[in-house]
């Protein structure tokens, strides 16, 4: 009698119940990942890329343009005062979904920063270090700081972070001169030649169809000391 119950297989849905556990621990674990261990290491990267990159600036103030490194090419960082004293993220080249991986990605058929035109910059706000997670929290003349190589480029919020919210198919947000189609809609105003920046980033914490917009102005120029 032991030895038959010994020898007895274990049932089907026995290893079926088995395997359920484990890919539900899988997908716990995923969820885990996304969520924490990407903003874990994404955050450590943000505050190494931002140390490297002061660190050429300051080794070689003569130069210009970006930083090429395995990462990316680093061409700004950005501190946002609303998001506390630390708030400070690269800016890389490019807004592929490695580029944003690493902090802002700078849309490249964009303004520069300082520039006449649309200076325009997205980034997650879910994942990944989540640098506009707190994008609704933005309120008109909150500053956005552009640190280059070449000057400092302190923004003016002329928006709010949740004043728009568009599909990510409405590239006039990018535009030199953002022009809302929509008839009174939220806008920068529509003057030529303006200094303008864009912030993007998702709307909702789990939906990506859709995208928050702020819009700044510049105020100052400091040139780097």
């Amino acid at each position: 009698m032991g030895g038959e119950r010994q020898g007895r297989r274990r049932p089907w849905t026995w290893w079926l119940g088995i395997g359920l556990v484990l890919a539900g621990l899988g997908v716990l674990g995923w969820f885990a990942w996304q969520f924490w261990g990407t903003n874990w290491v994404a955050k450590r990267a943000h505050e190494r890329l931002v140390e490297q990159v002061q660190d050429v600036w300051d080794d070689d103030p003569d130069a210009t343009g970006a930083v090429s490194f395995p990462e990316g090419d680093v061409e700004a960082i950005i501190r946002i005062p609303r998001f506390g004293d630390d708030y400070a993220v690269p800016v890389l080249s490019g807004t592929s979904d490695e580029v944003l991986t690493k902090g802002f990605g700078h849309f490249t058929e964009s303004a520069d920063p300082g520039k006449k035109g649309n200076y325009a910059v997205a980034a997650h706000r879910v994942t990944h270090g989540e640098p506009l997670r707190d994008m609704p929290s933005l309120r008109i003349g909150d500053e956005v700081i552009v640190e280059t190589r070449e000057a400092t480029y302190t923004y003016e919020l002329i928006t709010g972070g949740e004043d728009l919210e568009v599909t990510f198919q409405d590239t006039w947000v990018v535009d030199a001169l953002p022009t809302n189609p929509e008839k009174g809609g939220t806008q920068p105003p529509q003057r030529k030649g303006q200094r303008l920046i864009t912030l993007t980033t998702c709307a909702e914490i789990f939906h990506t169809d859709n995208r928050l917009i702020a819009f700044g102005e510049l105020v100052e120029r400091q040139p780097r000391a």
